[in-house]
């Protein structure tokens, strides 16, 4: 990963970026080692989180009127993107609907060749407006919105999901290179209540980058984890609703000349009303190749 300055280019783009909110965003604490965290409950005794999280005031700025946004140079992109999904608590449809739609998005977005989804993930935000954390509940419960930053892939995973998704495809030796799209859309509605900012991809180092793991009842995964930089730049887009789709790169097997991770959280809107609806929101992930 080329290691990207926050000079020229990445401060552009924000330059008039006037409109925003200053929120909390929650970064790996500097001393924090060997970050791991619970999918699960965890055994008797054992944290949900073994790290520590630094609170940082952010600037997040409001991306609904920038134009020229590219998900491999920033690494998002916000399309219109209408689904036909009917009910968000039916996941039958949302694989029988929303993955097809998904295909055939990320192709668009990413120029690939092939696309497959192999996971998806329904949030939604505690009703009791806890403090954000990293989103995990009880077995069955849904999950509740990650307020930790974090990029769903490391260089490790991201490679292995190749091989995890395709098997032994014949499509692999001819593959020239493939990514791992996120895409996050509302399933609720106009989203007032935390949002998802996302960092220019840019402003990212790799240093900055943390390997932490994710255990599950029956594997464990690999994410990274980000800790502060004041080079960070970051966005979000306020009153995305279900016609929108953000697309998120969380992988690029290339290793320079475009965005290859995009860390994103979470975050709390300031001054948001009780009776603002609770964000209920549906993130898809689709493994892209370019063959």
């Amino acid at each position: 990963m080329d290691t990207p300055t926050a000079h020229g280019p990445v401060d552009m783009i924000y330059a008039d970026a006037k409109p925003g909110v200053h929120a909390r965003l929650s970064y790996l604490a500097r001393d924090a080692r060997n970050p791991v965290s619970y999918a699960f409950t965890p055994p008797p005794g054992i944290p949900w989180e073994s790290a520590e999280y630094a609170v940082h005031d952010t600037f997040i700025a409001d991306a609904s009127g920038w134009s020229g946004l590219d998900i491999d140079r920033n690494g998002f992109e916000l399309r219109d993107a209408p689904t036909a999904l009917r009910n968000p608590d039916d996941a039958a449809e949302i694989e029988s609907t929303c993955y097809a739609e998904a295909v055939e998005l990320a192709l668009q977005v990413t120029g690939g060749t092939h696309a497959y989804v192999f996971d998806h993930l329904v949030r939604e935000r505690d009703p009791g407006r806890t403090a954000l954390d990293f989103g995990r509940t009880a077995r069955g419960a849904t999950p509740a919105a990650n307020g930790r930053i974090h990029n769903d892939y490391t260089e490790v995973s991201g490679r292995r999901r190749l091989s995890m998704v395709l098997h032994d495809s014949d499509l692999i030796p001819f593959a020239r290179h493939f990514s791992i799209i996120n895409i996050w859309r509302s399933l609720r509605g106009v989203i007032e209540d935390t949002p998802l900012a996302v960092v220019d991809a840019r402003s990212v180092a790799q240093e900055d980058l943390v390997r932490g793991e994710v255990r599950y009842p029956r594997r464990t995964g690999e994410i990274y984890l980000m800790r502060h930089n004041p080079a960070h730049r970051w966005a979000y887009f306020p009153q995305m609703d279900r016609q929108h789709a953000l697309v998120l790169k969380q992988f690029d097997s290339r290793t320079s000349g475009v965005a290859r991770f995009t860390p994103h959280s979470a975050f709390d809107l300031p001054e948001i009303g009780p009776a603002a609806p609770l964000r209920k929101s549906l993130e898809i992930r689709c493994l892209v190749v370019h063959a």
